[in-house]
């Protein structure tokens, strides 16, 4: 019996699995002193977590999708901040506008924060063809499973809010199916924040809200702004020329049109002939109002 548990030690020395099946071993021989094999182990047990076991450590951190807000410092939750003051690693989202010249929005907006953890930029391709931006998320993803196995803390820094319109979620989903703990903390999203900005009443009484990323038709908005939904248009550079046009023929709606919200570019404006001569970036978005149904609703 010695002799097995010398072999046990000595192969098996940072795997807890290996010492459970010993004292199992144990157990069936000595059917009688099987709580003390239990009590054996739960002092093993105590005795790792006072040297710091590595296995145990490794297997206790889950990797964080840190959802940072609209871009204000000030509005990330403190959850969110806990979790990137105590990462080793923080991937952020990053774009290439030149050779040289490598933007990312989300380590900005760390460095605001003071956060010292190492920030890993990985760069995704502007592009609806999502093949090469899969292949990015791929390459993430193995090095997020090989750090996280070596014990590191880890982050994912996400604009906004890590479950709306955030295609890093692949990893996320990859990572689950393969076993590796992960946890989502929620933000603020931009659409939010610009009705906060605006002092607007999002939706009321029987509104419903929808959110479209920028992939809308003239017959759609007909059919949502007559039937007590408030439109919020995600993604706008996307659908430009459509919503310009409709406000052309629709002018009786109120479009408040935001871009860049909760930064020092932040913009805001509902006149309809300024909207029609502005180039809307990819940071912007449009609510749509029926105010007419409201008055209705209100009279009622």
């Amino acid at each position: 019996m010695c002799l097995f548990w010398q072999a046990v030690t000595v192969n098996n020395n940072k795997r807890p699995e290996a010492h459970i099946s010993f004292f199992m071993f144990f157990s069936v021989f000595q059917p009688t002193k099987v709580i003390n094999s239990l009590a054996l182990y739960g002092i093993f047990q105590h005795f790792c977590v006072l040297k710091n076991c590595k296995y145990l450590q490794k297997m206790s951190h889950p990797i964080y999708f840190v959802s940072l807000g609209p871009g204000d410092a000030e509005l990330i939750t403190l959850k969110s901040l806990h979790a990137l003051q105590q990462a080793d690693i923080i991937y952020c989202p990053s774009t290439v506008r030149e050779p040289d010249k490598i933007l990312s929005r989300a380590a900005t907006l760390l460095h605001k924060l003071g956060i010292k953890g190492d920030i890993h930029l990985f760069s995704l391709p502007m592009s609806k063809d999502r093949t090469k931006a899969i292949k990015v998320y791929r390459q993430l993803f193995e090095e997020m499973r090989l750090e996280q196995k070596a014990g590191k803390r880890l982050a994912v820094a996400v604009e906004g809010d890590a479950g709306i319109y955030a295609s890093v979620h692949y990893v996320l989903d990859l990572l689950e199916e393969n076993g590796i703990p992960v946890e989502q903390l929620p933000g603020i999203p931009s659409f939010i924040a610009a009705e906060a900005a605006a002092k607007l009443h999002l939706i009321s009484q029987k509104e419903r809200l929808v959110i479209i990323p920028g992939n809308i038709t003239s017959d759609e908005l007909d059919m949502y702004l007559s039937h007590h939904h408030v439109p919020v248009i995600m993604k706008l550079s996307q659908c430009a020329d459509i919503v310009k046009d409709y406000m052309e023929s629709h002018p009786q709606y109120s479009y408040h049109y935001f871009e860049n919200i909760s930064t020092a570019e932040e913009y805001h404006s509902s006149h309809q002939a300024e909207l029609k001569r502005r180039v809307f970036p990819y940071f912007s978005l449009m609510i749509i109002f029926n105010e007419q149904t409201r008055k209705d609703d209100s009279a009622k």
